[in-house]
């Protein structure tokens, strides 16, 4: 199908799971994108594509289903074989967000690496020191914490940022541990990302990324820690920050503290620098605010948040898919290979490097 070819009602071709749809109140957004001239089409995985469009654009959460297949669920590689496949045959058909990008975001160290690499240094926002820890041997891997500058207590977190992080074991992404000591690295649990712990009173920004829009909400967090003997705590990060936790581990041991007010402008930058970088418009970006020195910390990154909180969520969201539907043709009228999901372009993609979403200016702002 052509850009020329297609029809006046455009169709989005969309998957995520039936939790999230109910969740974030999917009919209501499919009237609210039928008075727009779109027509939204839940896409079955385990059949065809072709017999289900043809589509202008595809919006999915394949989070889950892509960290299966990377642990080799058979079912959920051939979910993944059959939209890349049309994918690598429909060139057409805009993509929120590119495959390889959400791949590498759900490789927490990959992804820390892009966060470090990007342009946040010129803003004064950092991502604590981290390592990745493959071995099982304590001594290894206290050499590679210290070598790497990570210090205690750190937070453990698997190195999967979605879904099962191990297929055999169903450890979640979301389960992590604060290790205080030496003593307490054999509790860690490998393949991890071990972060060096900011003490932040309490509190997480979260920035809730749409294309051009984005919105921050304030989030419980962990209370402020330092190096002991005490034992490792284990946690389920779905208990701590979300918006109505009411986890003893958010209880601040210095009782109330003063709340600096946050600057507005400096998330803004953040949610447009991370964009650009990491060449996704659906993001959800874990900030906190270092004691002390009152720099901005990036945490952790995922794609396609909950975006609980967010005003209008729908209307951002409807002029994220029509910018990127009006992008998406602008490149491919220009002769500019959206094709990005074929096996050979994924052996090329270098470790570190994502393929930028398509759009005319590859960044975006607020």
């Amino acid at each position: 199908m052509l850009p020329s070819d297609q029809p006046a009602c455009q169709v989005i071709g969309y998957w995520m799971s039936e939790k999230k749809s109910q969740k974030l109140n999917w009919s209501e957004f499919a009237g609210v994108c039928k008075l727009n001239g779109i027509e939204l089409v839940k896409l079955d995985l385990q059949k065809p594509l072709d017999t289900q469009g043809p589509f202008t654009a595809i919006l999915h959460k394949l989070t889950d289903i892509i960290a299966l297949a990377t642990q080799k669920d058979a079912e959920a590689q051939a979910m993944m074989d059959n939209i890349e496949s049309f994918l690598d045959a429909h060139p057409e058909v805009a993509v929120i967000d590119p495959l390889p990008n959400v791949r590498q975001l759900l490789d927490r160290s990959l992804s820390y690496s892009v966060i470090r690499s990007s342009d946040l240094e010129k803003i004064d926002v950092f991502t604590p020191t981290y390592v990745e820890l493959n071995s099982d041997d304590v001594q290894v891997n206290l050499s590679k914490l210290a070598s790497g500058g990570v210090k205690f207590p750190f937070v453990c977190k698997p190195q999967v940022a979605h879904g099962s992080s191990n297929a055999h074991k169903h450890e979640s992404s979301s389960q992590m541990s604060i290790i205080f000591n030496e003593a307490g690295v054999a509790d860690c649990k490998p393949p991890c990302v071990a972060q060096t712990f900011i003490n932040h009173n309490a509190l997480l920004y979260k920035i809730f990324s749409v294309g051009d829009d984005h919105h921050v909400v304030k989030r419980p967090s962990l209370k402020n820690f330092h190096s002991s003997d005490q034992k490792t705590i284990h946690f389920d990060s779905h208990d701590v920050s979300k918006a109505d936790s009411s986890s003893a581990l958010s209880i601040l041991d210095e009782g109330k503290v003063e709340e600096h007010q946050p600057d507005a402008d400096r998330f803004s930058k953040i949610a447009h620098i991370l964009n650009k970088a990491l060449g996704m418009d659906l993001l959800g970006i874990d900030v906190v605010i270092e004691n002390g020195t009152n720099r901005y910390a990036i945490i952790d990154i995922n794609a396609y948040p909950g975006y609980d909180g967010y005003p209008n969520f729908f209307n951002s969201l409807l002029s994220c898919i029509q910018n990127t539907i009006k992008s998406h043709k602008k490149r491919l009228e220009s002769g500019f290979d959206t094709g990005y999901s074929s096996d050979e372009k994924k052996k090329n993609l270098p470790i570190g490097r994502i393929h930028k979403k398509s759009s005319a200016n590859s960044s975006t702002g607020s």
